[in-house]
């Protein structure tokens, strides 16, 4: 067995690495691990009554840095859905996701595969999605062992068991160290017109093995009211097909705690989303209160705009604070649009994250209504929930119930629209392939479903038949046959070797789903109608040289002033990295070390912006404490407004006895900016205060180190803000004193 690789925070993931030795990887561990919240937990200077452990590296949120850089994480586990179609490019964005938090990665694989009749093995590039493959799968476990102990905490990895090789995969994920799984027959039958009773058999074996492996299994109920025409209407069949798979599942032999229901709001603003789905969310959460619940919002009406997509997903997450999610999902839209999934990925779960983090106490103080339409919507939503089910009993079960088109039929039941799908019980993939076993059938394997007589051999084996062989291979993975490669033209080895020079000989190149793909997005605001903006936008980008543009996403601003066009590109070159002229990154104090030398000695200064300028904002935005400036650090600031002469300045400075003189310039012509600097100097030179005082510039057209040749103490361009300005008046104070 290899060993688990070591990850060094400031080191790229070595994909070779991941893939060196690895016919020999073992899993660390097998099963779903959940968060444990810990109580009244301290943070910063705040009691969090809500919250599960830290991490132990992290990536927290910009505004984070106001409160200690503290990242407090919420108890249900996050999850980022992520398949480019190369799973070597995959393994990097996991890593990018577990540091802002994510602990469940689910894989989404081809739709194609629901059709595949055995395990694909080699490692084929797929198309919105990955084609499952053992290689694929281990490479990926093995990486999530080592990202999982470089942020403490167990990464939970999940897919799917579906379509009609499911008990196949389910072994191979059992095998493999895979936590979590979509196991659901309903969604074989009704999406993919799989045969109901191959799909119900194979459903059998597939559970048993998941159950056996501690695999979190979430149902697929949510298809339906992402699929109906009036999603709003099929919260009853919603219910019923959660009952359906959960108590099947548990029949089978799952544990209840690792049954889980994919919880999913059947609306979406504009429509009163609030008032339709929380009531569900209720209904469901007290129907099925053994169970965990899987939240995620709506798929169905997420267009390519994320900040739509954005508000779905907060009022989801409101809606699993209000009642429960063990899980929350944070589906973006970025699947269907192709577009920075390195992004928008991660933004999703920080979008989780901090919502949990700002709602965390909430439920102390808020408490659902006992009475009136919330209560009353959830009552009638199970009461027709239970018709759904008398009704299915009465047509003659399930199999018919699916014939008679009964479900993601978008009448709210009992009404019935009569347009839900309709599947032939002999109909389907598979169909016929289901036979009778043979009286002295015998399967000397771990976590099978149903009699396999091997009492006949050895009575000590009914509870472990596999001792019969000395073990399956879920007792000895050296039993497992691990093949590598099988396709010569498409595999990770010549993927690989393609894109050798971004890993290797320094190039730069910007991704958005795979290594050096080159691909850019780009906004714009076009005053033009939408279908004249996107062309113009093509255009725009082919003249920027960017390559096979693609508008992604359009919204209108007013149909004849302008449209907000989304618009990616590929950026047809790369950038050597020993090229770049770099200067140092400057040191910013941290606010209390700031604060502390300031109370330790007053600190007074005068400021102005000089010659004949007239701008004041970034002057403005360095002082005023409103702004995160300078006085809220108790910094003494003496404003001189706009368009000060610097005699003016250095006058101020000597009457108030300052310790600092702060010079704002913006015009640059002529290079009166740093003419008026040196002016300046030579004034402070001439009264006999230089050696006394310190002085500083600033602007957008301010290159420090030219500022600095004509006398100043230090300088700030474009994007320096008030940490920046103190953290220099500090050291040069400290400096001076030693002087």
């Amino acid at each position: 067995m290899s060993e688990t690789i070591k990850l060094d925070k400031n080191e790229k993931l070595d994909i070779n690495e991941i893939l060196t030795d690895l016919e020999n990887y073992r899993p660390k561990r097998r099963g779903w691990v959940w968060r444990t919240p810990v109580p009244n937990y301290q943070l910063h200077k705040f009691e969090y009554k809500d919250m599960a452990e830290s991490l132990k590296q992290y990536v927290p949120l910009p505004s984070a840095k106001y409160f200690g850089n503290i990242d407090p994480q919420g108890t249900s586990s996050i999850t980022t859905e992520i398949a480019s179609g190369r799973f070597e490019d995959d393994i990097r964005r996991m890593r990018m996701a577990a540091w802002h938090g994510a602990d469940h990665i689910m894989v989404i694989r081809t739709a194609g595969q629901s059709h595949f009749e055995g395990l694909i093995e080699g490692t084929p590039q797929g198309i919105g999605g990955i084609p499952i493959t053992r290689k694929q799968v281990r490479a990926q476990r093995k990486a999530l062992d080592a990202i999982e102990e470089e942020v403490g905490r167990p990464i939970n990895y999940h897919s799917y068991v579906s379509g009609i090789a499911g008990p196949e995969v389910a072994v191979m994920f059992a095998e493999e160290g895979v936590n979590g799984a979509h196991q659901d027959p309903q969604y074989n039958v009704l999406y993919r017109n799989i045969n109901m009773v191959r799909s119900f058999i194979d459903a059998c074996e597939s559970k048993k093995v998941m159950a056996w492996a501690g695999i979190a299994q979430i149902d697929g109920a949510h298809n339906a009211n992402a699929t109906a025409r009036e999603a709003w209407k099929v919260m009853p069949e919603l219910m019923v097909q959660h009952a359906l798979n959960s108590v099947f599942s548990y029949k089978v032999g799952m544990a209840k705690s690792d049954i889980c229901l994919s919880t999913v709001p059947p609306t979406a603003p504009p429509a009163p989303s609030m008032f339709l789905d929380l009531p569900y969310a209720v209904a469901l959460r007290e129907f099925f209160s053994e169970y965990r619940m899987r939240a995620q919002q709506n798929t169905k009406y997420m267009e390519a705009s994320t900040r739509e997509a954005t508000v779905t997903h907060v009022l989801n997450l409101l809606i699993s604070k209000l009642t429960s999610a063990d899980i929350q999902s944070t589906i973006t839209p970025d699947e269907g649009r192709n577009v920075p999934w390195h992004i928008y990925n991660v933004e999703a779960v920080d979008t989780a994250k901090q919502v949990f983090q700002g709602l965390d106490g909430f439920n102390e103080m808020v408490q659902l209504k006992e009475d009136g339409p919330l209560r009353e919507q959830a009552r009638e939503i199970k009461e027709r929930s239970v018709l759904f089910l008398e009704g299915m009993i009465e047509a003659g079960g399930y199999f018919q119930s699916v014939e008679d088109a009964f479900f993601v039929d978008s009448g709210n039941y009992p009404e019935r629209n009569e347009d839900g799908i309709s599947r032939k019980i002999n109909g389907g993939v598979g169909a016929d392939t289901v036979y009778k076993r043979d009286e002295d059938y015998m399967a000397p394997v771990t976590a099978h479903f149903g009699n396999n007589n091997v009492a006949q051999y050895d009575e000590s084996a009914v509870e472990d038949p596999a001792k019969l062989i000395g073990g399956s291979t879920f007792e000895d993975p050296d039993k497992i046959i691990f093949i590598d490669e099988l396709d010569e033209n498409d595999n990770v080895n010549l993927r690989l070797e393609e894109t050798k020079e971004f890993r290797e000989e320094g190039l730069i190149k910007p991704e958005a789903e795979w290594q050096g793909d080159g691909t850019v997005l780009m906004t714009f605001m076009i005053p033009e109608s939408s279908r004249v903006a996107e062309f113009a936008a093509l255009e725009m980008g082919k003249k920027m040289g960017l390559e096979d543009c693609e508008v992604i996403n359009k919204e209108v601003m007013q149909a004849a002033e302008g449209t907000r066009i989304e618009m990616k590109g590929r950026m047809p070159f790369s950038i050597k990295k020993e090229s770049l002229i770099i200067p140092e990154e400057p040191i910013v104090m941290s606010d209390d070390e700031i604060r502390e030398e300031i109370k330790r000695k007053k600190m007074v200064i005068v400021a102005g912006t000089v010659g004949e300028d007239e701008h004041s904002v970034g002057l403005r935005e360095i002082i005023d404490i409103k702004h995160g400036g300078i006085e809220r650090f108790g910094v003494e600031v003496h404003y001189l407004g706009t368009s000060v002469p610097v005699e003016k300045l250095v006058d101020a400075a000597i009457e108030l006895n300052a310790d600092a003189m702060l010079a704002s310039t913006i015009i640059s012509h002529d290079d009166i900016h740093y003419k008026n600097m040196q002016r300046i100097n030579d004034l402070a030179i001439e009264k006999g205060i230089r050696d006394k005082i310190m002085i500083m510039a600033g602007g957008t057209q301010v290159i420090p180190e030219i500022a600095v040749k004509h006398g100043m103490d230090a300088a700030f361009g474009r994007g320096s803000n008030g940490s920046n300005v103190a953290t220099a008046l500090v050291e040069r104070r400290r400096e001076m004193e030693k002087e």
